[in-house]
Parts: structure tokens; sequence; C-alpha cells
């Protein structure tokens, strides 16, 4: 297929081009490059690209596309926080004009990569892709509102997919350590603290975004009929944590470490425990890979290799919010978190 891939500069973007590549298909980029210099190690992938803001597409941008994979957004809690109303402009108004625009240029296959936080406040029980959505925050309120719209402009010629990812993990060549994985053993490497923020009992599915993208993939080569207005969440049942449980795993992996909670640490009301059944049976061509131990362990021999700081990993540097707190304040992108002219 010849497909278009918003934010494929991004955390998951960088890693999914590549494999999008090996299965075959033939990869347009499409970013503004607000995270351009956050480069946690060598080797991006360059595809032919448009440097546009999603805000801004046009639908000559979409002509000649089989499928559109949409990663592009403000991509956590923290960032959703900064402006709401600006998530929301980029977040839902942004990708649902974005999936009416491939609609109209005859994009037959739209892929969301939505979010398990949706879920909300869930509690300890399995939900599933029939559960009630409760959004807590503008970053999970914005990614509901997405599916509420473009199901709606699902027909004959345009299928959309909405991937619900849990929570990434994994090191890529545009690391975030805003991620509770990456974050914690990051912690762990350079301070020899696994520093938990929350009490730690909430419940968090997490999934490595290779897994990410092989879940795309699988998507892409379904047959149209097991994919089309669907909901998936991406990730294993087995792979729900509470954060606590996280934390031994990186206490174990991690030598000399030790366990702590912030002395302002609660409890966390973005709480919930997914079951990932459906996927599996949809898409039987999805093989997960990864584990939260070998996942840690991944990103402890990156760590090592790089000789993490802790500056890097709560810094502008990894940590997105304080990224584009960095270009606000320095001038270089307006109050729209659009690029000043030079």
């Amino acid at each position: 297929m010849r497909i278009l891939v918003t934010g494929h500069k991004g955390y998951i973007g960088t890693v999914m081009v590549p494999m999008l590549l090996g299965a075959g298909h033939e990869v347009i980029g499409l970013d503004s490059e607000l995270f351009r210099e956050c480069i946690f190690s060598p080797g991006i992938h360059e595809v032919p690209a448009l440097r546009v803001d999603v805000r801004d597409v046009e639908r000559r941008h979409l002509d000649g596309f089989d499928a559109v994979i949409h990663l592009a957004a403000l991509s956590n809690d923290p960032l959703g926080d900064l402006d709401p109303e600006i998530t929301y402009q980029i977040n839902h108004a942004a990708s649902v004009r974005l999936a009416r625009l491939a609609k109209e240029a005859g994009v037959s296959r739209f892929l969301y990569s939505s979010s398990c936080s949706s879920y909300g406040k869930a509690g300890d029980d399995l939900v599933d892709e029939t559960a009630d959505l409760h959004p807590i925050t503008p970053y999970a309120i914005s990614k509901v509102r997405v599916e509420e719209d473009v199901t709606k402009l699902a027909d004959g010629a345009f299928s959309p997919t909405f991937l619900r990812n849990a929570t990434a993990y994994g090191v890529s060549p545009r690391l975030r350590f805003d991620l509770v994985l990456n974050n914690l053993v990051a912690w762990a490497f350079a301070r020899g603290r696994v520093h938990i923020k929350s009490d730690g009992t909430p419940w968090r599915p997490i999934v490595h975004i290779e897994d990410i993208s092989r879940a795309f993939l699988a998507v892409l080569a379904a047959p149209r009929e097991a994919i089309h207005n669907q909901a998936l969440n991406v990730g294993q049942t087995e792979e729900n944590y509470r954060i606590r449980d996280l934390a031994e795993i990186v206490q174990d992996v991690v030598p000399g470490s030790r366990i702590e909670y912030a002395i302002d640490g609660g409890p966390d009301p973005r709480c919930y425990r997914v079951d990932f059944r459906k996927i599996h049976r949809v898409l039987p061509d999805f093989k997960p890979q990864w584990s939260a131990r070998r996942g840690a362990e991944e990103l402890h021999a990156a760590y090592r290799r790089t000789g993490l700081v802790l500056e890097d990993c709560e810094g502008p540097r990894f940590k997105r919010i304080d990224h584009l707190k960095d270009l606000l304040a320095a001038g270089r992108l307006d109050a729209t978190l659009r690029w000043r002219a030079a």
C-alpha cells in the first residue's frame, strides 16, 4: 500500500516506519517536527515527507494514498493539560478533519491511534471494547471524541479502525521519559531509585511500541470486513500491572536499585485493566513479542549505552511538556504551538 503516516518523526512513528517499509509498503510522512531536537539515538529512517501541521492539512496532501495511519497528537495527559483548548483543536478537530479529507480524496483505510486511557476510571474489573468510556483528561476526551465522530464517516468506500493502545514503552530514536516503564527504569539507572509518583495502586496495561506497530501492520493486512469501523484494544491481557508491580520488575532488572514513593504521591484516578482478547481473535496474525520484564531489560541496556543522567529523565530533552514549554519561552513557538518564522 501507499501509506501516509502522520507523526512519523515521533516516539512511535520512528519505530513504525521502518517496520512498514520492511513489510513492503510505500511510506510518506507528515509531521510538524515539534520534537525534532528530542533525539535519543541516531538512525531515524528518512522517508519522503511533508512538514505540515496536522491542522493545516489540505485535500491535495491526501491524494493517491491507500491508507492513512494517524499518529500525530499532543501525546499524553500532562501535555494535553498544558492548554486543553489547543489539545482539542489538534487532537480532536484536526483529526476529524483529516479523516474527512482522506475520505474525500478516496483513501480507503484510516487507522487511528487511540488509547486505552479512554476507559479512565474503570477500576479493578477487566474492560473490553464494549465497555463504557470514562475519559477524565483532555487527552483521553479528545481520543473518545475522534472515535465518535470518525465512525460516522464510515461507508462502503471509507473504512476507519480505532486502535486503542495500552500505555506505550520501549526504546525509540525519539525516546520519551513521560511514560511509566521508561521513566521507572530511567530513575532506577540514573539514581538507583525506582521512583513511584503515585501510591502505586493504579492498574495500567502496557505495550511495547514495536508491538503497537505490529498491530497496525496486522490491520493493514486484514480483510476489510474484519476491521471495518472497529475499535481494537492493542496489547495483551497478561500485561496489565499495578504500578507497584512494574516497580518490582524494574528493581529486579536494575542492579542496586530500590523502590521509593514520592512524598506527595497519592492515588491516581486513572485506573484501568483492559481485556485484549478481541484483537487476537480478529487479527490472528498479530503476535506481540514483548513483556514488561523484557522491555525493562531493553531500556536498561539502552540507558547504559548512552550514559543516561537524571536531567535527561526529567528535563526538556525527553519530557515532551518541558520541551514545548522551553520552545514557548524562547519564542520559537507561538501560543497556538505553531513554529514562528525564523
